[in-house]
C-alpha cells in the first residue's frame, strides 16, 4: 500500500491546482464584466489586455480570498527586484483601493491598469516587462544592502 505522506502531498498539490483553477475562473468572469462595460468600450485591445492582467495577477501569491495582500505584494516586489518598505507597500495598496481596503482585489487591479492615474504598482507592472531589456539608472538613495556591504 502507498505511503500516506506521498498521497497527502499529491492531495495538497491537487487542492492548490483546484484553487488556482477556481481563481482563474473567477478572474475570467470579472474580465467578461469589463468586456461588457460601456466605460471601456473604446479601450484598444481590451480582450488581450485583460488576458495579460489576469496572468499578471495570478503571478502574485494571492491570499485565501484570491486577493493581493501585504505579504503577496512584498513577495512580488522582491521577486521583481524592487523591494519596498512596509509603509511604501501600504501606500501602494491604498493608492489602488482608494484607502478602503488593505487588499487589492482583481477588480481594483484591472481598474488600476486601465485607469488614467499612475499608481506606483501600475508603473512597476508596466515597466517589469521593459526592465529586462534596459536597466534604468537607479534614482534616489542606494538600496540598503549596498550600504550594509561596505567595509
Amino acid at each position: 500500500s502507498p505511503r500516506p505522506s506521498s498521497s497527502r502531498w499529491q492531495g495538497l498539490g491537487k487542492a492548490f491546482g483546484l484553487l488556482k483553477a477556481r481563481q482563474e475562473r473567477r478572474l475570467a468572469e470579472i474580465n467578461r464584466e469589463f468586456l461588457c462595460d460601456q466605460k471601456y468600450s473604446d479601450e484598444e485591445n481590451l480582450p488581450e489586455k485583460l488576458t495579460a492582467f489576469k496572468e499578471k495577477y495570478m503571478e502574485f501569491d494571492l491570499n485565501n480570498e484570491g486577493e493581493i495582500d501585504l505579504m503577496s505584494l512584498k513577495r512580488m516586489m522582491e521577486k521583481l527586484g524592487v523591494p519596498k518598505t512596509h509603509l511604501e507597500m501600504k501606500k501602494m495598496i491604498s493608492e489602488v483601493t482608494g484607502g478602503v481596503s488593505d487588499t487589492i482585489s482583481y477588480r481594483d487591479f484591472v481598474n488600476m491598469m486601465l485607469g488614467k492615474r499612475s499608481a506606483v504598482l501600475k508603473l512597476v507592472m508596466m515597466f517589469e516587462g521593459k526592465a529586462n531589456e534596459s536597466s534604468p539608472k537607479p534614482v534616489g538613495p542606494p538600496p540598503e544592502r549596498d550600504i550594509a556591504s561596505l567595509p
